[in-house]
This record gives structure tokens, sequence and C-alpha cells, in this order.
């Protein structure tokens, strides 16, 4: 469980920092985010909590299923990723909020600039993140765990369903919590398996290991 390979983890890191460095910026265009993060903004809202600390509690309760089932999904990227992500969006979303004028995050054009350019980063780093083999988000592993039962009993069950339906049941929740789902997530769930699997080309690494 937590191989560690120097390179990776310090690859694995910047792109957990990526991550929460480009989603602050999703955050303040209000344009949408991934269902995970829309989820956990939406309960946050809801409950009264930090955006970075609901997703730690959230994370830490996926993490457990994950340890009972599938303990070999977890490693250090697990970890960076369930207490760092949130945490660093919230930072980031503070300091913008005092040195970038909001203006830039409502007038049309800068807004749409800031969000197509923080989206495609935001998808790289997570494809980045995704290919260090350095252990799945808590998110992330469940869905996975899932497939294995559900395509063990139904095999003819396509595995990219189960995940549509898992991103599916987040929106959900999220939508229940208050939230309203726009156009990011639809941006998100078209472009993010293909970064991930043009990266992990870029590496020389085997296109069908892909999570």
């Amino acid at each position: 469980m937590f191989r560690f390979q120097k390179k990776e983890v310090i690859v694995c890191f910047l792109a957990v920092f990526g991550m929460g460095f480009f989603l602050s910026f999703l955050i303040l265009c209000n344009l949408g985010t991934d269902p995970a993060t829309f989820m956990n903004r939406s309960g946050a809202a809801r409950i009264g909590l930090s955006f970075g600390t609901w997703q730690l509690i959230v994370n830490a309760v996926m993490l457990a299923v994950v340890f009972a089932f599938k303990r070999s999904l977890i490693g250090f990227g697990t970890v960076f990723n369930m207490v760092l992500v949130g945490y660093y969006a919230d930072f980031f979303d503070w300091l913008w909020g005092k040195c970038i004028p909001a203006k830039a995050f409502t007038a049309p054009v800068s807004r749409w600039t800031i969000f197509l350019v923080a989206l495609l980063c935001f998808i790289i780093s997570a494809a980045v993140y995704i290919n260090a083999d350095m252990g799945v988000a808590p998110y992330d592993g469940l869905p996975i765990i899932l497939t294995e039962k559900v395509t063990a009993h139904f095999p003819k069950v396509p595995p990219m369903l189960v995940r549509i339906a898992w991103d599916g049941a987040a929106i959900g929740v999220g939508t229940a919590l208050g939230g309203t789902p726009i156009i990011g997530i639809i941006l998100m769930a078209l472009f993010l398996g293909p970064a991930i699997s043009l990266v992990r080309r870029i590496g020389g690494k085997n296109t069908s290991e892909t999570p």
C-alpha cells in the first residue's frame, strides 16, 4: 500500500497542488466543477463548514470503505488528494478575493477565459495525478470497487456505465443539497477521460491500464 518512489511522490504532490490551485478559479467563475467538488461544496454550504473541511470528512468516510474492500487502491496520492485539494482551493479562493477584482470572475469575456483555461489546467493536473499511480482519491476508489462487484454478477454491464452512474449520483446528491449543476460538470465528464489517456501515452504507459 504506500509505494515510495521519490519522483512519483513529487509529481503526485505537484499535481494535487495544481488541482487545488485551478479548482479555486473554477469555483470563483461559478460555471461548474467536477461532480465530487459539486457535491462537497453543496454539502459544505448546507452544513456551514469550509469546503476543505467538509471534503476531508466525506473523503475519510469513503476511505474507510475503500480500505475495507480494496486497500491496494490507497497510497500517498490518496492522502494528498483527500487532505490537500479542498484546503488548497479554500486558500486560493481567499487569496484571489484579496488580490483579483471580483469583476474578473463576473464579466463575460474574462470569466469564460479564466474558466476555460482553469478547466484545461485542472483536467491536465488530474490526469497527471491519476497517471502517477500513487493511489486514487477515495471518491474515485469507490466506483472501481463497485465496477468489480457489478461486473462480477453482470459481466455485460460496461464499466463506464458504473462510473457515469456514480458521478450522476454525486450530482444528484449535490442538487438535493441545494447546488445547481452547470456546464463545467459536463465539460469535465467529456474531457477528463481523454486527457488521462493522452497523459498516459505521453508517459509511455499502456492506455488499457487507465482507471
